[in-house]
């Protein structure tokens, strides 16, 4: 799979644009199959840890505004 995301970077490093394009495209190559098994969990376990990233930005995003409404 030579084609597939860059796994080398920490998805924890990303931003939440960057952990949401390489989620949609791990879910895509997972969703087309052709992939051993070992190259699919692997798929799998990246895909699991960008949308964790993901799910952190959101609820840091959603306790900001939260934040912001009650100062107002």
């Amino acid at each position: 799979m030579t084609d597939g995301p860059e796994t080398t970077v920490d998805p924890e490093q990303l931003s939440y644009e960057a952990a949401r394009t390489e989620l949609v495209e791990v879910v895509r190559q997972l969703e087309v199959g052709g992939a051993t098994l070992e190259e699919s969990l692997a798929l799998w376990e990246r895909g699991e840890a960008l949308a964790t990233v993901c799910q952190r930005w959101l609820d840091g995003a959603r306790e900001r505004l939260a934040a912001a409404t009650d100062e107002e």
